[in-house]
């Protein structure tokens, strides 16, 4: 992975560099805040041959199972694990007739009755099997969407054929998901309380539907430990790629830059953008503090954001990730007729095309005032996606203690369950509902 900062127009001064490398020591030695959830920081090399054995295993079993596999979690507890999927996979496996591995579909992510209802319609013509992501097993967009599916396994399987179909992604102890689990005789991974959800990718969370779905976690382990590496408490500033990322962030935040676009030119890419939001948005911003992160598409979104992006308010920065090769060839041909004007672009792979749309874009977004940053990466594969990724979580805990906020706490998101539960009358929230109700 390569990082270019060369059109981000900041200058990485010895005060910076120094602020930075002091933020990367305090996730090393735990004395920062949020230190309690740190659990990620050496996960990757500290991911064991036995326990991907374990996984790779439990998925086979359910491959074995079902043609249809529905993961079940929100937040953390699912974006991860479609992003890497959908950079990896086909960009039309939902098209595919001739599958190695089994479909794997998400719910739990919303409360829409359509979508709940359309899933449950389509299943009916597969075989199915579920696992289930959830620390406490209450939250109440998964709990509901596993109350359904659990009910039709059970159905269709009895109970006891439904606990070699239901694997249970939670707490080590506690909660009700745990509970659950043991009466039932599911199948079990554990979500350590060190590891909060935006940074679960790298645990069974993300790697169980990783490997249900075909992907190469071993090869996705490694990418992100090689990452760990090279971004680490003793590795120079000069070096050290995350370090340079959340500096130049830092730097483009305090002079008035308060959105980050995330873009990408592969359409593969674009949840990526989902997760990376999620991983920058709920840690960073709170205490009125923190970039906005948004993402585009391109050159998709050239014709629509693309305008704002470069004429629109001055206060963004856009960030690049691009990519050197792809994985498949696909050469432009000369037509005898040239209706379309095409012809200079014969003998030109597809590539080469969308590489001089990124960099003409990335010159004319410099020109109108946007300052650029690019993440090259070799490929899009397994590897390159779990350094990717670790690079991505690594630089986010150095920006949020440059920023001065907690980078692992999410106290904002609990505001609206509490007025949801009110308004839906769960009991104990009686009160809270009735001063709710007069305000709409």
């Amino acid at each position: 992975m390569k990082l270019n900062l060369s059109k981000s127009g900041v200058e990485l001064d010895s005060a910076i560099q120094s602020e930075i490398m002091a933020a990367n020591t305090l996730l090393h030695n735990g004395q920062g805040k949020g230190n309690d959830f740190l659990g990620w920081v050496n996960l990757p090399s500290s991911i064991t041959s036995a326990e991907i054995a374990d996984i790779e295993n439990t998925a086979r079993e359910l491959a074995s199972n079902a043609e249809v596999v529905v993961v079940v979690g929100i937040g953390g507890s699912y974006l991860g694990a479609k992003a890497v999927l959908d950079a990896l996979g086909n960009n039309f496996d939902h098209l595919l007739k001739k599958r190695s591995a089994p479909i794997v579909l998400f719910a739990g992510q919303n409360i829409s009755e359509d979508y709940l209802s359309e899933l449950m319609e389509m299943l009916q013509d597969y075989s199915i099997a579920c696992i289930v992501i959830s620390k406490s097993g209450t939250t109440t967009e998964p709990a509901i969407a596993f109350r359904i599916l659990k009910e039709e396994i059970e159905k269709r399987y009895t109970k006891a054929g439904a606990a070699e179909r239901i694997v249970a992604v939670t707490d080590r102890s506690r909660g009700a998901l745990r509970t659950l689990a043991t009466q039932e005789g599911y199948k079990t991974f554990v979500i350590e309380d060190n590891v909060g959800g935006r940074f679960s990718v790298l645990t069974p969370v993300g790697l169980l539907p990783l490997a249900v779905a075909g992907v190469d976690i071993k090869a996705f382990v490694e990418g992100a430990a090689a990452m760990e590496k090279a971004t680490a408490e003793g590795v120079s500033f000069e070096e050290n790629l995350a370090a340079q990322y959340a500096a130049t962030r830092t730097k483009l935040y305090r002079g008035g830059k308060k959105i980050e676009i995330l873009a990408s030119y592969e359409p593969k890419l674009a949840n990526i953008g989902e997760w990376w939001k999620q991983l920058y948005g709920e840690s960073e911003g709170k205490e009125n503090k923190g970039i906005f992160p948004a993402s585009v598409t391109l050159t998709a979104d050239l014709h629509s954001m693309g305008q704002y992006i470069q004429q629109g308010e001055r206060s963004l920065f856009e960030t690049v990730i691009s990519v050197d090769e792809p994985n498949e060839e696909l050469v432009i041909k000369k037509d005898a007729a040239n209706l379309d004007g095409l012809n200079f672009l014969a003998g030109k792979r597809v590539s080469e095309v969308n590489r001089m749309a990124q960099l003409g874009t990335m010159l004319a977004h410099v020109d109108g005032g946007v300052p650029n940053i690019e993440i090259a990466i070799e490929s899009i594969d397994a590897y390159a996606i779990g350094e990717l990724l670790y690079f991505f979580e690594k630089a986010c805990g150095i920006s949020g203690y440059a920023l001065g906020v907690n980078p692992f706490d999410q106290p904002g998101v609990e505001d609206y369950k509490r007025n949801m539960f009110a308004l839906l009358g769960k009991p104990g929230f009686e009160a809270e509902g009735e001063e709710l109700r007069k305000r709409l």
